[in-house]
């Protein structure tokens, strides 16, 4: 009889995954190190300062910090969250500030982010862009990810606003979904989550139901021990690899990170500004994942119907920014 930890060993895993899990993520990772099974796809994670909502100065910012991924041979770079206005927000939740505020969004096909369409075409880089976007009854959170060809593969709306701040005053996307995307290295279906999505497991499960074998985090916000913890166990348990961009310091504190489907470390980016390279094996991945015991694996959907209830619980009511319950109209 096959005993659990000969199984998990049978996976690479036995012990693997813990000592992956203890391993320090601070230490810095070898990014020269090449996959045995062929050329690695490499994710640069571009971890910079913004120049808080200057929209020219930012687009500059992320030309500058994309030719210079491309020039090391990265497939796919990420910014991080609402880089357009540098995730600039608002204090006082009155409706002139408000206006204000939301007239910073851009169009999905304006200048701002054709500029990037461009831009991936002329380096054969696919470019996830992330801005403030035009949309009715309010702006959203959104990324957009386009391929080395200069068109959109996909675009996503951050379902799980924070709403305890500034982004009540935005509209929330409708669910998650995933594209392939074509790269030099091959093509594999890409999906995305934004920052506080990544603490909710349903995000990454949808991600995962829907085919996603890499997803793409833009991010903002102080990177704890924890958090990282948690983003690491979202790869886990969905066998599939995650990649995340966070504002350095002093604006939040860096530590852009990415994760193999095992869990696998593939890059601390650290506190500073600068490009964090990922290197991911979509092989040795794919061989991961067809031999998985989570993800789909042994789910029993027809078991979680209350997952899928809505369910009134006193001591997690709250009001959002602007003294509202959640889902209040905007």
């Amino acid at each position: 009889m096959t005993t659990r930890r000969q199984f998990l060993g049978s996976l690479g895993m036995a012990g693997g995954v813990l000592a992956v899990a203890n391993r320090s993520l601070g230490q810095e990772q070898n990014q020269d190190a090449v996959s045995p099974k062929g050329d690695p796809l490499v994710i640069a994670l571009l971890q910079m300062l913004p120049d808080g909502a200057n929209q020219q100065a930012n687009l500059k910012k992320a030309d500058d910090f994309c030719r210079k991924a491309a020039a090391k041979g990265a497939d796919i770079a990420l910014m991080p969250e609402m880089w357009n206005i540098g995730y600039t927000g608002y204090d006082k939740p009155d409706a002139e500030s408000t206006r204000i505020w939301r007239a910073q969004a851009v169009p999905r096909d304006g200048e701002w982010v054709g500029h990037f369409r461009k831009l991936a075409k002329e380096l054969n880089m696919a470019i996830a862009v992330t801005y403030m976007e035009t949309w009715n009854p309010a702006p959203r959170n959104t990324l957009t990810l386009i391929d080395c060809h200069g068109n959109d593969v996909l675009t996503y709306a951050k379902v799980h606003l924070c709403e305890f701040a500034f982004e009540a005053a935005l509209a929330p996307g409708e669910g998650w979904s995933a594209a392939d995307l074509d790269t030099a290295k091959g093509t594999l279906r890409v999906g995305s989550m934004i920052c506080y999505d990544r603490e909710f497991p349903e995000s990454a499960r949808s991600l995962m139901l829907a085919g996603a074998e890499l997803v793409l985090t833009p991010n903002a916000c102080p990177l704890d021990a924890l958090r990282i913890a948690q983003f690491q166990v979202r790869a886990h348990e969905n066998s599939m690899a995650v990649a995340m961009t966070n504002y350095p310091a002093p604006m939040h504190n860096g530590h852009s990170v990415a994760f193999a489907g095992g869990g696998e470390p593939l890059v601390d980016a650290g506190e500073n500004e600068g490009i964090g390279y990922a290197k991911l094996d979509i092989a040795a991945l794919r061989e991961f994942r067809a031999k998985s015991i989570w993800g789909n694996a042994w789910r029993r959907p027809a078991h979680y119907g209350a997952l899928t209830e809505a369910h009134h619980i006193p001591v997690f009511e709250r009001k959002n920014f602007f003294g509202k319950p959640l889902g209040s109209s905007i």
